[in-house]
């Protein structure tokens, strides 16, 4: 990651001039941002939406950044290792209802699988189906190590704050968590994407790397959320350097996909534990819509 001071502007020593100045770099696109509105985005983070669909949310995150969301249930989030050195720290909470979030532990415990992929569910720590992984092309992710620190990044890259040359993910995961006015206290273990590990059967825990260039991973959401992302570097990089590319976002709305998961046509049929959360999903929203 790469930070660069640029000297000011020649004419902005006056607010007329400094004004002029800023109204000059409206539309200005670079490399890795938020597009506003998310139609505006390069083609490549628009490939693959299904014909009709209008994006909600279009954003190439550099590496050692996060960003946040809030988006609607029924929305199909799809994450891209466009470079293939990416390693994306997610974290889910409960739009309206932010005690209720992610719960990794329960992600991998209640469905029996480590290795999340197509067709797992993401738990919250009340039991209900928050998100389901309703895609994937890269198969290499971790519910298990969870996040880099402070302490770990200072150790090893000498730096370890949010905007220091080497964020650790839970700094930079902490900074999303406080947008949507949590704290430090709020931030749970994340489930990252992109860079793998396995275990063997004594329990030790194997970093398995990138899958590549181009792979991706699609998310569609059973409820309102709130999802905070860190691209950031895995606690288990074997790398003496910090180092990483970037990941584009595309969202967009897709309410008919939740009936084809419930229904068994978009991942197959869902298991027991997969199904009971769904239900367990929809039976709140319904006592909550019934108010």
């Amino acid at each position: 990651m790469t930070q660069v001071t640029e000297s000011p502007a020649p004419g902005t020593a006056t607010t007329a001039g400094a004004r002029a100045h800023a109204r000059e770099q409206h539309g200005r696109t670079v490399e890795t941002m938020r597009f506003v509105p998310a139609s505006t985005a390069p083609a490549r983070l628009m490939q693959g939406l299904p014909d009709g669909a209008s994006p909600t949310w279009a954003e190439s995150l550099a590496f050692g950044r996060y960003t946040t969301m809030s988006l609607a249930r029924g929305t199909r989030i799809r994450l891209t290792d466009t470079s293939g050195d990416a390693c994306v720290h997610t974290l889910l909470y409960r739009a309206g209802s932010l005690h209720e979030r992610l719960n990794v532990a329960d992600t991998v415990k209640v469905p029996w699988q480590a290795y999340p992929g197509t067709g797992h569910p993401l738990l919250s720590d009340a039991g209900r189906l928050m998100a389901t992984i309703v895609a994937d092309t890269s198969s290499r992710h971790d519910a298990l190590t969870g996040a880099t620190t402070l302490e770990g990044n200072t150790a090893r890259y000498g730096a370890g704050t949010a905007h220091s040359a080497s964020p650790a993910a839970r700094e930079l995961l902490t900074l999303g968590a406080l947008k949507s006015g949590l704290g430090p206290a709020d931030v749970a273990p994340s489930l990252s994407f992109f860079k793998g590990i396995t275990v063997d059967p004594a329990g030790s825990i194997t970093f398995t790397g990138s899958a590549g260039p181009g792979a991706a991973v699609e998310i569609l959401l059973q409820m309102d959320a709130v999802l905070v992302l860190a691209n950031t570097a895995h606690p288990l990089d074997p790398r003496p350097d910090f180092t990483g590319t970037a990941v584009d976002i595309a969202a967009w709305h897709a309410p008919q996909d939740l009936a084809a998961l419930g229904a068994g046509t978009l991942t197959g049929a869902l298991p027991p534990e997969h199904l009971q959360a769904l239900q367990n999903t929809e039976h709140d929203l319904t006592a909550r819509n019934a108010r």
